[in-house]
């Protein structure tokens, strides 16, 4: 999949139009996903049908918005229109993370002949590693809807990670809004010696087997204490 648009330029459907033309960032944005060719034309009367229906279909699959985890799913619109300036105006109702090849780049013919596309709208579903998973998924979008993907996912045997892996959080300090509390209420033994160097070091040592004596006498009544409520429960 990544082979078929490596040494090309997409561009982002944003306000700023970015351009994606390293092999890093088409390995990014194209590796491990099933990616959908849009073949259509903004005078087409079926296309104009059929944007909304797919701008959905899009938009509950990848926007944070609806969805969680967002699918590995991309899509690219391969305009077959007549000036820049109609495929402007479609793209201009596309959603905002649809990819595009520029009007001048004519890569666009050379697809549509490689998929034998001959009318529009067309959806080509390609499987992550480049084969065809459907020639023309345009019906089966607008009757089984979210249910398609399921279906090319489970086909294309396409794993989505959607967790992180156990190892990753192997090093992560791992805290909790009742951590303070915890330590507080439950201290290691790791802190009381550090709690003993400190008094040790900054009181002197006779003064600090008083307050230890006395400590542990506190600890004592208070475990006898607990022992008391525990009887009467």
């Amino acid at each position: 999949m990544v082979d078929l648009f490596l040494n090309r330029v997409l561009v982002e459907n944003n306000w700023d139009q970015d351009e994606l033309n390293t092999e890093r960032e088409i390995i990014g944005i194209l590796e491990n996903r099933i990616v959908l060719l849009l073949f259509a034309s903004t005078e087409n009367e079926k296309c104009q049908e059929f944007l909304p229906i797919v701008n959905d279909f899009f938009k509950r699959l990848k926007d944070p918005a609806y969805i969680e985890y967002p699918k590995l799913l991309t899509l690219i619109y391969i305009s077959l229109d007549q000036s820049e300036e109609q495929q402007e105006r479609f793209l201009k109702e596309m959603h905002k993370r649809v990819l595009f090849l520029a009007f001048e780049d004519p890569y666009r013919k050379e697809l549509q002949a490689m998929f034998k596309v001959k009318d529009v709208p067309t959806v080509v579903v390609l499987r992550p590693n480049g084969s065809v998973l459907s020639p023309n998924a345009v019906q089966d979008i607008c009757r089984l809807g979210l249910d398609c993907f399921s279906n090319w996912q489970e086909s294309a045997e396409l794993v989505e990670r959607t967790f992180m892996p156990n190892e990753e959080f192997d090093n992560l300090n791992m805290r909790t809004a009742t951590d303070p509390v915890k330590r507080l209420k439950y201290k290691t033994e790791d802190d009381k010696r550090k709690k003993r160097w400190w008094k040790l070091w900054v009181k002197g040592k006779d003064e600090y087997e008083v307050e230890e004596e006395k400590e542990e006498a506190w600890d004592t009544k208070s475990k006898e204490r607990d022992k008391g409520t525990w009887r009467k429960r």
